[in-house]
């Protein structure tokens, strides 16, 4: 037996122990209240690493996926938020304690420049999903830079993967005033330590390049309609060979550049399409537990949940040597398609096939 798993079933029998041998835990039939058997369950669970236990099993103990969101003001954070969780709808706010803050309580903090990072933003229509706002990291204040560094070096550090801070979305706005990386991005990308956490750069209102581009055919003699249609590809072309990029994978500048960046247009106008910011969040999670979590959270594309349930688990189903093995120890139809399902938003599975 490894030391790890004998180490977590004495911690395991240690809880045991201590609910059996404290009365006043228990009623008066002796048995423990939900209070103590949740964290006894929740104590267990940590004590297994994840390299020891079931990915799906690790998924129900964590539950929710944690985001922090930086990034400027008018960035549009709370519109790829929104786009993300597919709503219209402010998202409810609680403090670190779990209690729904008022909104005006909330608003007259922030009129006094007063916000709290671990203050946690959920969706009604997809509340798996939980964000952190760094608002006021922008203003490039060492105070501001001090607090969100602090809060993700805690959080990259928690005993409780439920708890840590699972991927980092930093929004970069391209429209006009605003092209040209402010003190604040080049502080962090040079010295904020994110530790395990990955960073996805946003360039947000992608579409304002447009403009620049179609004037520019415009100008070399292609019609309207044609520039219209051309812009966005070269809009792209130029920004890959532009000087944002440049400077965020410089590791001479930037000691610590992001896993990767996405642009995105058009998230303010009806149908925005926020599924590439998904598929490479869901791409850059090394831990399959992580992975399967967000990728079973996310509901802006099944079809990302069916690739991903073929790739990862169908395919182990088909291998030979997988079926042999499975037949040989009653692996039956069923689990199958619960290995399936796992990889879907919260459903019931029925086997069909006998």
């Amino acid at each position: 037996m490894s030391t790890a798993i004998k180490s977590a079933e004495d911690s395991h029998m240690k809880l045991v122990c201590r609910a059996h041998s404290n009365r006043e835990l228990g009623d008066s039939e002796g048995r423990c209240p939900l209070s103590f058997v949740a964290r006894a369950l929740k104590e267990f669970t940590h004590c297994y690493p994840s390299s020891i236990m079931d990915p799906s099993e690790l998924r129900m103990a964590i539950e929710r996926f944690r985001i922090l969101i930086i990034g400027r003001a008018n960035a549009g954070k709370t519109t790829i938020l929104q786009r993300v969780c597919k709503t219209r709808e402010n998202p409810e706010i609680y403090n670190s304690a779990g209690k729904k803050i008022d909104p005006a309580v909330l608003m007259a903090s922030r009129e006094r420049g007063m916000h709290d990072i671990e203050n946690e933003m959920v969706f009604r229509n997809n509340p798996r999903f939980v964000f952190h706002d760094s608002r006021g990291f922008e203003a490039g204040g060492q105070f501001e830079f001090d607090k969100a560094k602090a809060f993700i070096a805690s959080r990259s550090k928690e005993r409780s993967l439920s708890d840590r801070i699972h991927v980092i979305w930093y929004c970069i706005p391209m429209d006009e005033d605003s092209r040209s990386f402010t003190e604040a991005e080049v502080k962090f990308f040079s010295q904020c330590d994110t530790g395990s956490i990955p960073v996805i750069v946003l360039f947000t209102k992608f579409d304002a390049l447009y403009d620049d581009e179609f004037a520019e055919l415009i100008s070399k003699g292609v019609s309207r309609k044609d520039a219209e249609a051309l812009a966005p590809q070269h809009a792209k072309e130029a920004f890959a060979n532009g000087p944002q990029l440049k400077l965020l994978y410089n590791h001479k500048g930037n000691q610590r550049p992001p896993k990767c960046h996405i642009c995105l247009p058009d998230m303010d106008k009806d149908g925005a399409d926020c599924g590439p910011l998904i598929e490479r969040t869901a791409e850059i999670l090394n831990d399959d537990t992580l992975k399967q979590l967000f990728v079973s959270t996310q509901r802006t594309t099944l079809e990302l949940c069916m690739r991903y349930a073929v790739e990862r688990s169908l395919v182990l189903h088909l291998d030979s040597t997988q079926a042999i093995l499975s037949r040989k120890f009653g692996k039956s139809n069923s689990q199958i398609i619960e290995d399936l399902g796992k990889w879907f938003p919260r459903t019931t599975t029925t086997a069909l096939i006998p």
